[in-house]
């Protein structure tokens, strides 16, 4: 962030200063007492295990330089210790969190493009980033920093010594994504697909499509003409929606309607490759090294924001190239002679699906196709129909041998066998169980494919047949 004075951040935020100055100057903000940056402001957040005003003075004494607190008694300790120390009053420290992101954000003056959706928004942000990359310094958000809190903590990390940020965003509970939207002075928004994550928060992926679509409410700054919504036009939800948006829309997929369209996408060396075309005219070929039809529109996306700021996109794609993907989602592993694919990081219905799509289409393995499905959570009163619908998904696929673990994924088993799956099927109560059975069951040329939400930790599973 650029430095900001305690009576900058006060004003910001709607905040009262009690003791210290008002020029004291800050740099950095930090949520953990025990992590204090130099020129640190320390926010205390009321989380449900425990309440950061418990640790105003930790904070003082690891070094900051001031603090925030909701209530005055809350930090009378660390004044009598520190007294130089400025300490801001605020309603909310959330809130005053957030409305300092935007304070700070508005400084930087960077271009930033948004990214959303109910499955790939990660991979994307990373596409987009790193097609970015290849002619301009790109900014983007860490890790999982995309929520209520994490969000601010990027934008308070943002300078203007990168060209463009590619910030992602997203949602657990209604009005989330809104909110934390219009802290962000977006230039374009990014929306991969509407699925039916968190389905019990939502109800409908029709309520679902109209939380993602309030990404634009970043647009806060600037004229609406000048922005840029990027819809995948294979989603049916995205598709109608586009002609709704009172902002420019480019459509990409493989739909012929699609500005940026995807065609022969094949297999070359091991690569996923396919041609990208812009409103029908042949542009170049794309080359990919990660597992995926989905990753095809997923770096469609990314060509399509490249193209919009200006980026050489034969550089873009041999860039794009370079993109492996990340720990527990389509990681592969060689143990053995056996391929093992560990997509746990998370799941749903649509990616679960496009898991099994990718373990069919590894045609080059000889040996048995074995998947590995666990639960899916947070998809509310339809999930066991959920479960049972990939059941049936998975009848239809070329595999050999279907595991499920976990008490929804039985419903799973049974979607698969009413449907007349030939393959060997058989649920698991226990990781340890399914371990012993995998190391006793597999051999040289067998690939094995696993999938669940992360809160199943099937990714034990893995580690329990690598080591």
């Amino acid at each position: 962030m650029k430095p900001m004075s305690i009576k900058e951040i006060s004003e910001a935020i709607e905040g009262s200063r009690i003791l210290g100055n008002d020029d004291v100057i800050i740099e950095n903000v930090s949520t953990d007492s025990r992590v204090i940056p130099e020129k640190g402001l320390f926010v205390p957040i009321k989380g449900a295990n425990a309440d950061g005003h418990s640790f105003l003075l930790k904070a003082a004494e690891n070094g900051a330089s001031a603090l925030m607190s909701e209530r005055r008694e809350a930090v009378e300790g660390a004044l009598a210790a520190y007294p130089e120390i400025p300490v801001i009053l605020v309603k909310d420290t959330t809130e005053a969190l957030q409305d300092f992101a935007k304070a700070a954000r508005l400084k930087t003056g960077i271009p930033a493009v948004g990214v959303t959706g109910s499955v790939g928004k990660t991979t994307t942000r990373e596409m987009i980033s790193t097609a970015l990359s290849a002619g301009l310094k790109v900014y983007k958000t860490e890790n999982n920093f995309n929520n209520w809190l994490g969000l601010p903590m990027t934008l308070l990390s943002m300078t203007d010594e990168d060209d463009i940020a590619v910030l992602e965003l997203g949602m657990n509970v209604r009005g989330e994504l809104g909110r934390i939207s219009s802290l962000s002075d977006l230039d374009a928004a990014v929306i991969t697909n509407i699925g039916v994550a968190h389905m019990e928060y939502y109800g409908s992926q029709e309520e679902i499509l109209k939380e993602k679509l309030t990404i634009t409410r970043g647009f806060t700054n600037g004229a609406p003409e000048d922005k840029m919504v990027f819809l995948n036009a294979d989603d049916p939800f995205l598709k109608k929606a586009a002609a709704t948006l009172p902002y420019p829309v480019t459509l990409y997929g493989t739909s012929d309607e699609a500005d940026y369209q995807v065609k022969n996408v094949r297999s070359e060396e091991g690569f996923t490759v396919f041609d990208l075309y812009k409103h029908h005219e042949f542009l170049l070929p794309v080359r990919l090294s990660v597992l995926g039809s989905f990753n095809v529109l997923n770096a469609a996306a990314a060509m399509a924001v490249a193209d919009r700021y200006h980026v050489d996109l034969e550089k873009a794609a041999d860039k794009l190239a370079s993109f492996t993907g990340f720990k527990n989602r389509l990681q592969r592993f060689m143990k053995d002679g056996c391929l093992i694919i560990d997509d746990t990081y998370n799941a749903s219905p649509a990616s679960m699906k496009a898991g099994l799509d990718v373990l069919e289409g590894l045609t080059d393995r000889k040996g048995k196709k074995i998947a590995v499905l666990g639960d899916m959570f947070e998809l509310g009163d339809g999930s066991p129909a959920f479960h049972y619908e990939v059941g049936i998904y998975a009848a239809s696929k070329k595999i050999d041998v279907l595991y499920v673990i976990g008490e929804q994924s039985i419903e799973i088993e049974r979607g698969a066998r009413e449907k007349g799956a030939v393959f060997e099927i058989r649920h698991f109560e226990d990781k340890e169980s399914l371990i012993q059975t995998l190391k006793e069951r597999i051999e040289p040329g067998d690939t094995v494919y696993l999938k669940a939400s992360n809160s199943m930790k099937l990714k034990e599973v893995t580690e329990g047949l690598l080591a």
